[in-house]
């Protein structure tokens, strides 16, 4: 699921992949529902593709969103109630404790939330699928 959720350098907000086109992708927005194009010069990034680094090596963004959503009994995270920037730091340590705090700015963690919200406000709670469910799709695709 989360790999057919994409972000688009330059637009606020999440997309849905809904359609591939001739040099295109049609998205449509988690927040408004309206469909757009996406060129192949726009810079777009599936969620699936994102990890954090962390000491050992990179965690993938899905088991980082199924910690916070844990923690967050499946709610929002209020991330000005947190406070500044030392709470946010200390408030994502106890959902990834072994992440490098040299490289994973203060900025990328407002992000990692701000995606989450944004998921969960569109209805989208499930971040991990099942290996069936992948290996079905990648079949599909290869076969297309």
């Amino acid at each position: 699921m989360i790999k057919e959720i994409l972000s688009i350098s330059g637009r606020p907000g999440l997309f849905r992949l809904v359609n591939r086109g001739k040099n295109m992708l049609i998205v449509e927005s988690l927040q408004t529902g309206k469909r757009t194009p996406a060129y192949a010069h726009d810079k777009v990034i599936s969620l699936g593709d994102v990890s954090i680094y962390t000491i050992d090596n990179d965690c993938p963004i899905a088991e980082v969103f199924e910690t916070i959503k844990e923690k967050a009994n499946g709610g929002q995270v209020d991330v000005k109630a947190i406070g500044d920037d030392k709470a946010l730091r200390a408030y994502f340590k106890e959902i990834l404790p072994n992440f490098d705090e040299e490289r994973v700015y203060t900025n990328d963690i407002r992000k990692v939330f701000s995606w989450y919200n944004q998921l969960i406000a569109a209805g989208i709670t499930e971040f991990k699928a099942d290996n069936k469910e992948e290996d079905a799709v990648e079949t599909k695709e290869t076969t297309d």
